[in-house]
Formats: structure tokens, C-alpha cells, sequence
């Protein structure tokens, strides 16, 4: 792209900005465009801050730290396959499209080869990720045309569902997915495979008579909905999650042998520790520290941070490796693992147990007395992990509690690594991090596998000693790999939009809180705000909001840096067991550094990993959406035998069809309908993340603490409903004349039946109250809107 101006040029008008956008929609960003119109460094921010102008009028839109059309598709998508057109082409729609914000979806036309590869043949009702080629100039309504890539989900003829015993022996499916409320399926006796009332059990679809309930036949029972073990298994089979190994991906692994020592360092005398969580079953990362004896680097640290070796089991192109691609990463429910790879890979052979030799690539880093990594090295060795430890033993033994584990350990091992963290933690401190306060809740099962209590677990200096050396672990491999040119996938997180931002700041102005952005945005602006509600009542609701307010880490080939980290370059290079691109970057500092065995084949290109990129995001995704819900099904099952109680709980989002809230002490969601919050109209207010009562002014706001009663729950939907016991507050007059999108009107006049008000409706009403003042004090019906 060379450049059509020279330094002294003229600051470029904002029709020339579009136009080039419009001409390079793939590689238009902020260096791309200072290049083509030859402007200085000096002048960066001043585009910088038009791009982003142009993009909150909705003239270009952002995506990474790139810039293209609005509205317009990205290189590589999700879409399904919804039907043919007129010539029978298939067509298809973006899963997921805003059409309130990004107008109707635009077509998609799928382009079949006239050879195309395995496993990317679609069909009317699949779901697959393309590659999307745009429109001809000048054809303005002509479709998108999509080539297959690969196919993410095909139409199940299985269907998961609780099964019912019929008085006359028969029995019927009751689908678990919502999409499928009302279908039964009728089952016979003799297709029942033995199936007791209340069992969890997948049905085959038999051939439709054409008339009445479709019929099917058993072919696994997974278990009693009365018990939790069951639960994981509505989730893993509602998301399409692999939880069995094909017969050839078994075998493989159960054929691997042990690494040796060829082609490998000897590390088997680093006293290498693993710390993980007590109930961890896998070990893959071990850590050691020593002080640093070279003269030049005094005060200063080596700290070795030490993975399994995956990508020595894991071969490019094997059964293995298909396998680990189609999971894209191990999902954690509370009952079980679902893990990426067979247990003879992830719990022995990659596990990095005390006293048993294994394979590992490991990186020394040089740490400076100031905290910041000097340099650093990659190598493949053979070590021997000198202890299997637990977050809490660790820390006791720092803080004088020490064990017979730990004791021997105390001195030699553990001091140098909390020393060296010190120093690390100086660094981090400086780098300033997003630092949202946002505990996690852990459920703890009994043994018959019914929850037993949900625990908030203590954040310990433990736990951020191993997440900060995985950090510059993971920084290092970033380095090595673009300084060598090759490609890999990056962990990247994206700064907030304009949109979000300009939210955020209204949301401030509501508390009263000055949020000033000048300049480039980084996450220590957020972190002042932060500070000035720490120990405050608006602090959960604050940290809520700023959340919110940020964007998605993901996966991707190109990179545009970890905003939440605040770094220019990051790759997961630490848990290559249970993240496929952890895998990737493994091999590609195998290939890189000539390390041996398992690199990154040649014919990987960024083209390649964009393709992989994406798909793993997706199922990172799928594995957060169905460990969510499980947890939430778990939740429900514990708390189905105490509908009438009362809890105490935080607003933890408001919508207008009304307010969620988390019950305190078990972190359980449940809703409170807006038509049972009282016999007004409540109006929602975006900017205040709240509900606030037209006549009343009472105000229930995200962040409340609330108490609540339990009214109902749905235990295999994992849905809880409340009623609301305690009143709100009385919202500021000012906040009444903010223009609410629309209002959802609780009167009894219209019989408890929440609706939606548009804001012409609402401009009618209220001219009409001011021509009848004599009855204000009157609740009138309004007109529907």
C-alpha cells in the first residue's frame, strides 16, 4: 500500500478517510492509514480521535484495531444454513446478528466446489463457520458469498430429554432443550430399552408415520434427573460437547510411551513444584526460583516456569490431534471433567507428577531487581517435579504454618519463589492491569453427587504467584515467535467501543463520578474509577458496570494486544492439556528454535490459524455457556424443597421485563417479573441500570441489595423466580426526565401483563396529561402502544 502524500501534506477530510476505508476493508487501521496519508507520529491521536467519531456516527465501524464499513461482515464467521433461493443456491444468516442495531441480516450465498473437501459438504439446517468474500462494487444488494470451511454442527437425530411412563405402559420424552418445549416424542414400551419415570435418556428418531407425536426408540439411559450426576450431561449434550474418545483416538494415546531423555536437556535436578488447586487431576505447570548470581543483576531472579510436553504426544495431522481441535479445550463442570484430550495424555503422561520423569518445554527468564523480565529462553527438557502442592498448603507454610510436605520445602524452595514474585508484583503494579474485584463462587458436592454448599474461595498470594509467572511465560512466547516471523494465535482482548465507553460515562455522571478518558485508553482509567468506590455500597455496582463495559477476550491470528492486561503482545502458552491454542504455540516454538519432534507444519499459514482461531474461540465459548448452566441447574436442584424461603441478594441486571438478582450466599440467579414489582407503570432506564416507577419514583437498581422470597423453580431449566420484599429508593427528579425506551406497565388495570412502551406512545401520554391537568391525580389505561 504505498503512500499517495508526503509529510508535509494537508491533515486528510473525513470523506477521504471513508473512501479509503471503503477501498481496503481488510487492512485498514490506524498505521495503514497514517502511512497512505503520510502523517507524522504527532499526529496519530488527532486521527486516532476522528476514527473514533466516525465510528460512534456510524460512518465505520471497529473491529480489533482495525477499521471497515459499518454493518459489513468479518472475514470469518458463524452462520446457518437457512434455505435456497430463488436459484437454489444455498443461503444462509449469521448466528448471531443484532437486527435492532445492525438492520436485517444480510444474505449469504454458500459457493459449493466442484470438489470440495471432506466434512464441509452443508445442508439446510447446519450450522458452519465460512469464509466470507463481500459483494461487487456496485452490486449493493447482491449476497455475501460464503465458502465452507467446516461444518460446526449438523441436525442431531438424537434428542435429550427426562422420559415419562404413560399409564398403558408407553412412555413419552419430555425435551430438556426450550427450543423443543411441547414436542414430545412417544416412545413404546418395547423401544423404552428399560427406561424408568424420570430417567434422563436419549431418543433416536424413528420413521414419521405423518400423523400424530413423532415416535423414537431409547438408546441411552445417562441417569435419574434426582440426582446432579445427570445434570452436566443436559449440558453437554444441549451444546454438541465431545465427551467420548473415538476408538482410534484411544488407541493412539494408549500407545504413546514416556519421554526420554534424547533430544531433551536435563533438568531432572531443578527442583521444579507444581501448585495447583486440591482437587486438581491434572499437573501440567511446575515453577522454581533462584536468586541470580550474576553480578550484572544483583538483587535480581531466575525464574523457570516449566509445561508439559503435549506437543510430543499430540502429533500434527493425528487422531490426537483432530480429536483436540474438535473440543478446542477440556470444559469443567462440578461433577466431572469433559477434558480435551484421553486421560493417558492429560493424567499420566503429561502430568507432571513428583518424583516421575516427563517431558516439558520450559522457559528461564532473567527477572531484574525492579521486576521486569530481562531476557528469557525456551527449552525442551526431562525434569522431575520435586513436589505436587495445593494453593492453601503453599501459603500456610510462607506464613509460618508449615507441614511435612512443606516443611523441607520451605527454605529452598518456596521463600526464593514468593521473593522472586515480589519483585514480579512491582512490575505488575506499574504495568496497572484492569483490576475488577469479582469473586468466584465454587459449588462443592456431596458424594452421592448432590451439592453440598457453594464456598467463595480465598484469593490468596499463592494463586497470583502462579498466575503472574504464567503471564510473563506467556509474554515470552509472544516475543520468541514474532521475533522469529512465525505465525501464531494470540490471546487478544480488545479495548472498550466508543459505545460502551460513552455508556459508561453517562452511568458515572448518575453517582456523580467525573470519568475523564483523554488520550489513549488504558485500564488504568478504569481503575481509578474503581478506587474511588472501593469500600463504598456502589462498589459491586460499579465493578458490574465497568465489566460490562469491556470487550471479549478471545483468539485470533493477528494481534492487537490484551487490553485487560495491558500488553502489547500475549499467547497462551501455559495449559497445552486443556487449550488446543496453547498447542499451536507450543509446536511453533518447536519449529521455531529447531527444538525437534511436534512442530508447527509449514503449511500452517495466518490464513490457516485464523480458521483455527475462530473455531476455538467458539468453543471456549460453548464450554463457558454450558458450565454456567449447569451450575445454574445445580443451584436449582438445591434449592427446589425450599420454595417460601427468604433470602437476601444483589440486582444483578435489569431489563424491562425485570430484574435479576443473585442470592448472596449461594451466587443463584432468579428473576423478579416487572408485573409483580407493583401496580405502576416502571419504566427502564439504560442509563441508571434501573427500573424506576412512573407515579412512585421508586427506584430498583442494578447493584441493590435486595431481600427476596423464592416463588418457584424450574430444576432442569435451572430457571428460579422471586418476589421482591424490599422497597427501593426514590429516584432523582432528573432521572424522570431522561428519555426511558419504553416502559413496562404493571397496573392492575391490565390484569399483571407486562408491556412494552414505545416512546412515541409515552410523548402522547404525556401531552395528553398536560391538556387534562384537573385529573392527574387519576391513574389512567394508556392507549397500547
Amino acid at each position: 500500500m504505498k503512500s499517495k502524500r508526503d509529510a508535509s501534506s494537508a491533515f486528510p477530510d473525513r470523506e477521504s478517510i471513508v473512501a479509503f476505508v471503503r477501498d481496503h476493508p481488510t487492512e485498514a487501521g490506524t498505521r495503514e492509514l497514517a502511512r497512505h496519508f503520510g502523517l507524522k507520529n504527532e499526529a496519530r491521536a488527532a486521527l486516532r480521535r476522528i476514527l473514533s467519531e466516525l465510528a460512534d456516527e456510524g460512518l465505520i465501524a471497529k473491529r480489533g484495531r482495525k477499521v471497515t464499513e459499518p454493518k459489513s461482515l468479518p472475514p470469518t464467521l458463524v452462520a446457518d444454513i437457512t434455505g435456497r433461493d430463488k436459484d437454489g443456491e444455498l443461503i444462509a444468516a449469521p448466528a448471531e446478528w443484532l437486527v435492532e442495531a445492525d438492520g436485517p441480516a444480510p444474505l449469504i450465498r454458500i459457493h459449493i466446489p466442484k470438489k470440495p473437501k471432506p466434512g464441509t459438504v452443508a445442508g439446510i439446517g447446519d450450522r458452519a463457520l465460512l469464509r466470507i468474500e463481500k459483494p461487487e462494487r456496485g452490486a449493493r444488494h447482491a449476497p455475501y458469498t460464503g465458502r465452507v470451511i467446516k461444518l460446526l454442527e449438523k441436525t442431531r437425530n438424537l434428542i435429550l430429554g427426562i422420559y415419562r411412563m404413560m399409564p398403558n405402559g408407553s412412555g413419552r420424552l419430555v425435551p430438556v432443550d426450550k427450543k423443543q418445549v411441547g414436542r414430545e416424542i412417544a416412545i413404546a414400551s418395547s423401544d423404552s430399552a428399560g427406561a424408568q419415570d424420570g430417567d434422563l435418556i436419549t431418543v433416536e428418531l424413528m420413521r414419521s408415520r405423518g400423523y400424530g407425536l413423532p415416535s423414537g426408540r431409547v438408546k441411552e439411559r445417562l441417569g435419574s434427573i434426582a440426582t446432579e450426576k445427570a445434570v452436566s450431561l443436559i449440558a453437554i449434550h444441549a451444546h454438541g460437547i465431545p465427551y467420548e474418545f473415538p476408538k482410534d483416538v484411544v488407541a493412539e494415546s494408549e500407545a504413546a510411551k514416556p519421554a526420554t531423555l534424547a533430544g531433551r536437556e536435563d533438568w531432572r535436578d531443578v527442583p521444579l513444584v507444581t501448585i495447583d488447586p486440591p482437587d486438581a487431576k491434572d499437573h501440567d505447570d511446575a515453577v522454581h526460583a533462584r536468586p541470580d548470581d550474576d553480578p550484572a543483576n544483583k538483587g535480581g531472579y531466575i525464574v523457570d516456569v516449566a509445561i508439559a510436553d503435549v506437543a510430543f504426544y499430540v502429533q500434527p495431522g493425528s487422531a490426537l490431534d483432530r480429536e483436540a481441535l474438535r473440543r478446542g479445550n477440556s470444559v469443567y463442570f462440578p461433577d466431572r471433567v469433559v477434558p480435551m484430550l484421553p486421560e493417558r495424555i492429560s493424567n499420566d503422561l503429561c502430568s507432571l507428577k513428583p518424583n516421575e520423569a516427563r517431558g516439558a518445554l520450559a522457559v528461564r527468564m532473567v527477572i531484574g531487581a525492579d521486576g521486569r523480565k530481562r531476557s528469557h529462553t525456551f527449552h525442551r527438557i526431562l525434569m522431575r517435579s520435586a513436589a505436587k502442592l495445593h494453593y492453601a498448603q503453599a501459603q500456610a507454610a510462607i506464613d509460618g504454618r508449615p507441614d511435612d510436605a512443606t516443611g523441607p520445602l520451605l527454605d529452598p524452595i518456596l521463600k526464593p519463589l514468593y521473593d522472586a514474585y515480589a519483585l514480579v508484583k512491582r512490575a505488575r503494579d506499574e504495568r496497572d492491569p484492569l483490576d475488577l474485584d469479582l469473586p468466584e463462587r465454587k459449588i462443592l458436592l456431596k458424594p452421592d453427587g448432590t451439592v453440598d454448599r457453594v464456598v467463595t474461595p480465598e484469593r490468596l498470594d499463592a494463586h497470583r504467584l502462579i498466575e503472574e509467572f504464567m503471564i510473563l511465560a506467556n509474554v515470552a512466547a509472544a516475543e520468541t515467535l514474532e521475533k522469529k516471523t512465525l505465525p501464531l494465535i494470540y490471546r487478544v482482548h480488545d479495548e472498550p467501543t466508543v459505545e460502551k465507553v460513552h455508556n459508561l460515562r453517562e452511568f458515572l455522571k448518575t453517582l456523580d463520578m467525573p470519568f475523564s478518558a483523554t488520550g489513549a485508553l488504558r485500564p488504568s482509567v478504569f481503575n481509578r474509577i474503581l478506587a474511588q468506590v472501593k469500600g463504598r455500597d456502589a462498589e459491586p455496582l460499579v465493578n458490574e458496570v465497568v465489566l460490562r463495559s469491556q470487550a471479549q477476550a478471545e483468539y485470533a491470528a493477528e494481534n492487537y494486544g490484551h487490553f485487560g492486561l495491558n500488553l502489547r503482545r500475549y499467547a497462551h502458552f501455559t495449559s497445552p492439556i486443556r487449550r488446543y491454542a496453547d498447542l499451536i504455540v507450543h509446536r511453533a516454538l518447536i519449529r521455531a528454535l529447531g527444538l525437534g519432534e511436534g512442530a508447527l507444519p509449514e503449511n500452517e499459514t495466518f490464513e490457516t490459524l485464523s480458521e483455527v482461531a475462530a473455531d476455538i474461540s467458539l468453543t471456549e465459548r460453548r464450554a463457558m455457556k454450558a458450565e454456567r448452566e449447569t451450575a445454574d441447574r445445580l443451584i436449582a436442584h438445591f434449592l427446589a424443597d425450599r420454595i417460601g424461603a427468604v433470602f437476601e441478594g444483589r440486582i444483578s441486571g435489569v431489563t424491562r421485563a425485570g430484574l435479576f438478582v443473585k442470592l448472596t450466599g449461594t451466587g443463584a440467579d432468579g428473576l423478579i417479573p416487572v408485573r409483580s414489582l407493583g401496580s405502576e407503570y416502571f419504566n427502564y432506564d439504560e442509563t441508571r441500570h434501573a427500573l424506576i416507577g412512573t407515579r412512585s419514583g421508586t427506584m430498583h437498581r442494578l447493584g441493590d441489595v435486595v431481600e427476596v422470597r423464592l416463588v418457584e423453580t424450574a430444576p432442569v431449566a435451572g430457571a428460579l423466580r422471586f418476589e421482591l420484599l424490599s422497597g427501593g429508593s426514590i429516584a432523582p427528579r432528573s432521572g424522570q426526565r431522561r428519555d426511558q425506551r419504553g416502559s413496562a406497565p404493571t397496573s392492575q388495570n391490565n390484569g399483571g401483563k407486562g408491556r412494552t412502551r414505545d416512546k412515541k406512545t409515552l410523548r402522547k401520554l404525556s401531552k395528553k396529561a398536560s391538556r387534562n391537568k384537573s385529573s392527574k391525580s387519576r391513574a389512567r389505561k394508556p392507549k397500547k402502544g
